[in-house]
């Protein structure tokens, strides 16, 4: 499944680490960042639900917000991306990402 993460996360030393901790996570499920606080990828249900946990478990919900978004391939293949925008082919999976 397709999916869109989106966050907000205080600025202050506690808030920072609850970034840096979410950012490493999200990253680690294979994500790419889009844009500083989105992040598309293509993973398992399942682990839609891990980072569900994981989020709920990290933030502060008084100061902090986490959107996941699923999107179906058919709905992501007609986003239109108008300015700077990233390979939709390889942070859908559609293509291989090459590592020199």
């Amino acid at each position: 499944m397709n999916i869109w993460i989106v966050y907000d996360i205080e600025s202050s030393v506690p808030g920072n680490r609850r970034r840096r901790k979410i950012i490493k996570e999200i990253e680690q499920f294979g994500l790419y960042r889009v844009q500083k606080s989105v992040f598309f990828g293509n993973i398992e249900r399942n682990r839609f639900d891990e980072l569900v946990l994981f989020s709920e478990e990290l933030i502060d919900p008084e100061k902090d917000s986490v959107y996941l978004f699923p999107m179906c391939n058919e709905d992501f293949d007609s986003v239109k991306i108008i300015g700077q925008g990233f390979d939709k082919d390889m942070v859908s999976g559609k293509k291989d990402s090459l590592i020199f």
